[in-house]
């Protein structure tokens, strides 16, 4: 297996952010099309696929690699990660239907700190004190950036999310054992081939869901395919930045630097959308940058 750059991470972290950014940009294509919050997340992952797929054997025929022996573990990490990640969209989702949704924004935003607990609890990976304290700032910036209206509390919203950073938190965790079951495949191969699996399965089992639950849904998913490939396309280039980032280094680490995604977002607001930044904004971007500082030196 080669051995790949150090700081690696670091850039693809980024990509995927940045990546993940231009996605929700695209997203209010979807709006136009009509789509359940079911067929939206299933567009995601169905246009999605075909694409990881011809990657990951593109990938593993130019190296000579032979497709890897999957084991169930694997699986078993795969449809985890997968189950947590629609089941946190659809939490996430159902926030906006709360007149209090900000709240929940915010406590979504506890993520990363769980992201941290449950490597160590899941994959042995314990992130140390340096780490800790980049997390914390990190987080107190985001919250700081998505604080909501003084006597808006609301604590169904604060379950859902708490329960949709949690979900968020775990399929991470389980999207890098999957990786690391891989071993000792080259990292890129790992993360593609765990990507392809992903997405393959999600397809199939929101398939089935909206078939079941929403008769009609998948003939409209596949109808609005021309607003919905764009998105798919970039939620999969997104989702491989992650799975790379994952086979490279602790998810917690990945997760916190993933933070800059807010920042990139208040900053297109500002420059295309000419939206003015107000002063709460600049203090919780400079906490996350300086969160983003401490998590790569203490991911070195």
């Amino acid at each position: 297996m080669t051995e790949a750059p150090a700081h690696l991470w670091i850039w693809v972290t980024l990509f995927a952010a940045a990546v993940q950014t231009v996605r929700f940009m695209l997203q209010k294509l979807l709006a136009g099309a009509q789509l359940s919050v079911g067929g939206a997340t299933f567009s995601r992952f169905l246009f999605g696929f075909p694409l990881a797929a011809a990657v990951a054997l593109v990938f593993l025929a130019a190296t000579g690699t032979p497709w890897p022996d999957l084991s169930w573990a694997f699986w078993g990490f795969i449809l985890a990660g997968g189950a947590g990640q629609v089941a946190a969209t659809f939490l996430t989702v159902a926030l906006f239907g709360l007149r209090n949704f900000a709240v929940g924004v915010a406590f979504t935003k506890t993520e990363t700190v769980q992201v941290a607990l449950f490597s160590a609890v899941i994959l042995s990976e314990v992130v140390g004190p340096l780490g800790w304290v980049g997390i914390v700032i990190g987080m107190a910036g985001v919250l700081f950036l998505t604080r909501p209206p003084e006597g808006q509390f609301n604590p169904r919203a604060a379950l859902y999310g708490i329960g949709a950073g949690a979900l968020f938190g775990l399929s991470s965790i389980f999207y890098r054992g999957a990786t690391l079951e891989l071993e000792p495949m080259e990292f890129f191969g790992r993360a593609i081939v765990a990507l392809a699996c992903t997405t393959f399965a999600q397809s199939i089992g929101m398939g089935l869901y909206l078939r079941l639950r929403e008769p009609g849904e998948l003939t409209r998913v596949f109808g609005a395919w021309r607003r919905t490939v764009l998105v798919g396309i970039t939620g999969v280039m997104g989702s491989a930045g992650w799975f790379t980032a994952f086979s490279l280094q602790n998810a917690a680490f990945v997760r916190a630097l993933g933070q800059v995604e807010i920042v990139f977002t208040l900053v297109i607001s500002a420059l295309v959308f000419q939206e003015k930044l107000h002063k709460r904004e600049g203090i919780g971007i400079a906490l996350v940058v300086v969160s983003l500082i401490v998590i790569v030196l203490a991911g070195r």
